[in-house]
């Protein structure tokens, strides 16, 4: 029999060439919950390889990190939407971990603090690089954030009351920067970082990196927005 009950949480997996780390991935989302991978223009079958796999496949021919993440957003329609990385570096079965402070209202944003497992797991050169950005983010907005990893969890219409505007690398930066302007109850979680598969598309290249930087300097410059408070008697609700 067809399950026609809505999914309790959504779990948006941007997705670039992932053919060979997908079907680990998707077996280990949590029982329930839906997988939207969002084919970002994908050469190598991914999508055929996501749909094949019981996954829901949403095309966005824009290219950017931001502009998957954003467009699997806006095809959730759980109330809880997580994000991941869809390359095997981090194991969706530890959501429900991430996601547990959300669902039960203690948290706003919840977000998968990278522990490596393996030497080769997280390049020296970005680690530095995402510690710099913690202690940027600490002097613009206050939180004590150690990792402003991919994998993370919130409710969807208060994410989309953020109305973020990042198509690019700089999308999960400022989700955190609005959420923290918009008086959100940010915390993070330790989840194991396994050696991805494949080649990073940003932090594996020059022009990936350079990129990135670029659009995450561009997001700590930004004013800060207007968005509505969360209410903190009304889970996702706004004040």
């Amino acid at each position: 029999m067809i399950n026609t009950s809505p999914p309790s949480v959504d779990v948006v997996l941007p997705c670039l060439d992932e053919a060979e780390a997908l079907p680990w991935v998707l077996e280990r989302i949590p029982p329930g919950w839906r997988a939207i991978v969002v084919d970002n223009g994908s050469s190598d079958g991914s999508p055929d390889i996501a749909r094949d796999l019981g996954a829901h496949v949403v095309h966005e021919p824009r290219r950017g990190f931001g502009a998957a993440c954003h467009a699997g957003l806006t095809a959730a329609t759980a109330d809880v939407v997580c994000f991941c990385d869809c390359d095997a570096s981090l194991d969706p079965g530890l959501l429900p971990t991430v996601a547990a402070s959300v669902l039960d209202g203690a948290a706003d944003l919840v977000l998968g603090r990278r522990r490596p497992t393996a030497l080769g797991a997280w390049p020296l050169h970005a680690r530095l690089a995402n510690l710099e950005l913690a202690r940027l983010v600490r002097r613009r907005t206050g939180l004590r954030l150690h990792d402003l990893g991919p994998m993370r969890a919130a409710r969807r219409e208060a994410l989309l009351a953020l109305r973020l505007t990042d198509r690019r690398s700089g999308y999960p930066l400022q989700m955190v920067v609005r959420a923290a302007d918009a008086g959100w109850r940010v915390t993070e979680t330790d989840v194991p970082y396994l050696p991805r598969a494949g080649r990073s598309k940003v932090t594996g290249t020059w022009r990936g990196t350079w990129q990135a930087v670029r659009d995450m300097r561009t997001v700590l410059a930004e004013p800060p927005a207007v968005a509505p408070a969360l209410d903190a008697s009304v889970p996702g609700g706004a004040r």
